[in-house]
């Protein structure tokens, strides 16, 4: 082709390019510039396959040297975006989803007491009563769990075939783990009771299989199993479960605003817990396929693995992002 043709033909792509960079060298976040050509990466690498051409096909060098510093010039406006949103996870991360926790204390130990008090409960209940777990679990539901946490073959703890893929149930436990927060989340549309529901079925569900597996005589298995991730997954329910409170607190309670603007303020506050939730349930969900159900680890250690994830946890919310504005 020859080069006329070929300008011609792609010479609208360059201008939006440079209509791109000129708006994306204005005072804005790089983010935003890309929110709003969500294309952009694309047409880049258009351009950049563009460049090539010209430079296989020997085209003039002034045409050649408007490629490379369009190419350049995207380069550098690209990769300062993707690095800007680096910094806004670390900035989440390792501020504003800590101090969003404290800020919200009331509500998280609301919800921690709705979750840990009934578990506690059925756990002592069943542990002092070998048929109080037929009471809320069915006989087969119950014979699954006391196979999974057994001791015969070779197989893995929490699983019930040894032929389970660790990346199969990463992905399990992630959805697993996801569904039950988002429900316990989104049940505060109805008035912060759904979440407060789900936050007290979880913690009848977990403890009454936790009590029924101690008196079974499955403790270690129960115990060195659940130590490693219990302390990301547990926490983040209750922190799905304040999020949901947040929200019902705004609809029974809504001031001077409507109850639509006042959903929409607690959204924010809400979103951002829930986002901290999201990344530790996919934490634990990666610890509980990867760690917690290998038996070549001795219990001892991941009893101390889980007691420092306790103490480290409870460090992050207390200290992380101190000093600045929630």
């Amino acid at each position: 082709m020859k080069q006329d043709a070929f300008v011609k033909r792609h010479a609208g792509d360059w201008e939006r390019f440079e209509r791109w960079l000129a708006q994306a060298g204005l005072k804005q976040p790089p983010e935003t510039v890309q929110q709003e050509a969500p294309d952009i990466p694309h047409l880049y690498r258009r351009l950049c396959h563009h460049l090539a051409l010209a430079r296989s096909r020997h085209y003039s060098a002034h045409l050649v040297d408007r490629l490379e510093r369009l190419v350049l010039a995207g380069h550098q406006r690209l990769y300062q975006a993707r690095r800007a949103s680096l910094a806004a996870v670390a900035e989440f991360v390792g501020r504003r989803f800590p101090a969003r926790v404290r800020a919200e204390w009331r509500l998280v130990l609301l919800a921690a007491l709705v979750f840990y008090v009934p578990l506690a409960g059925t756990f002592a209940a069943a542990w002092h009563d070998p048929d109080f777990v037929y009471s809320l679990m069915a006989p087969e539901q119950v014979a699954r769990f006391e196979l999974m946490y057994s001791d015969e073959g070779q197989k893995k703890l929490g699983r019930l075939r040894a032929s389970d893929d660790d990346f199969a149930m990463f992905g399990f436990y992630i959805r697993n783990n996801i569904g039950i927060g988002f429900q316990t989340f989104a049940g505060g549309v109805f008035a912060g009771l759904g979440s407060l529901f789900f936050l007290a079925a979880n913690g009848l569900f977990i403890g009454v299989v936790g009590g029924h597996l101690v008196q079974a005589g499955h403790a270690e298995n129960f115990f060195s199993f659940v130590a490693g991730h219990s302390a990301l997954e547990l926490t983040a329910i209750v922190l799905c479960g304040a999020a949901g409170l947040r929200l019902g607190a705004a609809l029974v309670r809504p001031g001077p605003l409507s109850r639509r603007d006042a959903l929409r303020l607690a959204a924010r506050p809400a979103l951002e817990m829930v986002y901290g939730a999201a990344l530790m349930l996919v934490g634990a969900a990666f610890i509980e396929a990867f760690w917690s159900s290998t038996q070549a680890i001795p219990p001892a250690v991941k009893y101390g693995v889980g007691l420092a994830g306790w103490g480290v946890l409870l460090l992050y919310f207390l200290l992380a992002g101190r000093g600045r504005a929630a």
